[in-house]
Formats: C-alpha cells, structure tokens, sequence
C-alpha cells in the first residue's frame, strides 16, 4: 500500500506546485503590465463568464479526483485482505507487545514473513498510543478500553528492519516507545518462528483460560445451556434478545466478556458475569484466538457432550495443543 500512498501524496504536491507557480507567474508579469505608469486609472472589470465557469470547474474537478482516490485508498487501508496473516498486538507505557497465533511473544520487535499480508488486531492496556510504521505508511490509533479492536494491515516487500514508534503522546517515556519490525524471507521467517519458544499456541491457553473460569459451565450445546453455543460463533450472524443484529467479530467477543448485558443474546438471560479487570488483556486475546478454532458447529445446535464432561466442544485440533484439564473450575459469581 505504501507506494499508492506515495503517488497520492505526490499527485497532492504536483497540483500545490503547479498552482502555486501559476499564481506567482500571474501576479508578477500583472504587476508589471499593469504598473501604476501605464495604467494611472484602474479601469473596473464587470466579469467574465466562461473565465469564472473555467476556474470553478478545474478545482472541482480536481477536488473531486483527490476525493475519490483518497476515498478509495481509505477503504483498501481499513480492510485487511481475507487470508491476512493475523498477529495480536498491545501497547502498553511504554513498550509494544506482540503475540502471534503460534504463541510466540515479542516486546517492541515484530518478525514478519516478506510478501504476505498482515494484520495487526491492536489494543491499549493502559493510555491511548498509536501504531506507526513510517515505511508502511501505516498509523493507526490503539485506544484503550473501547469495544472494539483497531486493525492495521501491511505487506513488507523488501527484507530488512524498519522503525516502529508510538505516534501519540502517551507519557513521560514517550520518545522511548520505539521499536522495529523485521520482515524475513519467509524460509528464514518459519525456522524464527519455529524456534520461538512459545508456551504452546495462543487457541491452545485460550482454551485453557475457558476452563479455568468455568466458562464450559454455561456456554455449551445441550439443552440445559445457560449460555449461548460458541462452535462456529466467530464471523456469524448474531440475534439479539432486543432484536439488533450483529457480526460477532473481535469487537464483539471482547466486549461480551467485559460487558455481557451490553448484547444479550436472543433466548438467554443476561446471567454472565462481568470479567472486566479480571482478566489480562493478554488473556482476552487467547480467549478471542480459541473462539476462533470453535468452527465445528453451527452457532446454538446441537453439540454431542456427555453429562458431567469437562471437555470443550469443538476444541479438538488446536494448534500446539495442551494436555487438557481434568477439572473446570466453578466460576465465581
């Protein structure tokens, strides 16, 4: 993206130039033809049509180029490609933290595989920061307690480092909230990733963050659930018991854990609890990243579980996957 920001920016500053040379021209070779010894009496102009019409419409018509352009690179900006690369990301005074799916955290470095696109799913722990890459042309506000996440994408074409900064005034540390994204060859990327060290894959401590809050209590498929079915929940369709519909995308996910009575879903009761402050932002985003692999199932049928099991339906074939625990943990209410 960056280099169709970069023809944008330059088209900008091709019109600036070529009509502030324009008016310079004007201005000097009218000063000179109409100095005050040749033309001792202002003679006054009662107008001209086709001169007024001509310069009203080449601006419109250049206004309107800029607009469309820019609409449309807005729009590319804003939406991340579908097989995007995805990698979570928190800022926090005064570091970045990264964790990709894998498991595998990074603090104010980001590896990424050249040639493919990626896609920061970003939040704020504490302050408002910003996620800015000067050589992707990518800036994007992360803004701390908001429902939902603020997504940035781009696509290294080049190996090398590149500078990562925080672009918002977050505090006396500021300036030092600096970092460095480091695109790979992609080779080189999978033997980095492999040798991560991660503590299994983030699906896999989502999982097992859900059993220890007792979450499998309620948010199962038989009949006597008290919560909604999570199985295929995530990009679904949701209705709600006011009527609304929604997209149960990352936003939606993260403010339900937060805020549950803020959407409840059709044909439940708003029983949840409320998790906001007991559980770190790095937990929410393991919990979003298990839902995620919930796809086995359409959301609220049937789900085959024993009575009494502890197991989750629908969390088999996590990646790098846990031994799962033999108990769940009752949720305190």
């Amino acid at each position: 993206m960056a280099k169709h920001v970069d023809h944008l920016y330059f088209f900008l500053l091709a019109v600036l130039v070529f009509f502030t040379l324009v008016v310079v021209i004007l201005v000097a070779i009218f000063a000179v033809k109409y100095r005050r010894e040749k033309h001792p009496v202002a003679v006054p102009i009662h107008g001209n049509i086709p001169l007024e019409i001509t310069w009203s419409l080449i601006p419109l018509a250049l206004e309107m180029v800029i607009f469309v352009w820019g609409g449309i690179l807005y729009f590319q900006m804003s939406r991340p490609p579908a097989a995007s690369m995805e990698i979570y990301a928190i800022g926090k005074q005064w570091m970045w933290k990264f964790e990709h799916p894998n498991g595998t955290r990074e603090i104010n470095e980001l590896h990424v595989p050249v040639g493919r696109d990626v896609k920061m799913i970003m939040t704020s722990q504490d302050v408002i920061h910003s996620f800015f890459v000067p050589a992707f042309r990518v800036k994007n506000d992360v803004i701390p307690g908001n429902e939902r996440y603020s997504v940035a994408w781009f696509n290294a074409t080049k190996a090398g480092e590149y500078h990562l900064f925080c672009a918002e005034y977050c505090g006396t540390m500021h300036s030092g909230m600096v970092g460095k994204v480091i695109a790979m060859e992609p080779t080189a990327f999978e033997r980095w990733q492999s040798g991560g060290g991660g503590e299994g894959s983030m699906a896999a401590s989502g999982e097992k963050l859900f059993l220890q809050l007792g979450c499998s209590t309620c948010h199962r498929g038989d009949a006597g659930a008290r919560g909604p079915n999570l199985n295929g929940l995530f990009g679904s369709t949701v209705q709600l018991a006011d009527g609304r519909k929604v997209v149960a995308d990352e936003g939606y996910i993260r403010e339900s854990i937060q805020n549950p009575p803020a959407k409840v879903v059709a044909g439940f009761q708003p029983i949840m609890p409320s998790f906001q402050g007991q559980i770190s932002e790095e937990g929410i985003l393991q919990l979003l990243e298990y839902v995620k692999h919930l796809k086995g199932q359409t959301p609220g049928g049937p789900v085959n579980v024993a009575p009494g099991s502890n197991s989750v339906p629908g969390a088999t074939g996590l990646p790098n996957q846990q031994a799962p625990l033999t108990t769940a943990p009752t949720m305190k209410k």
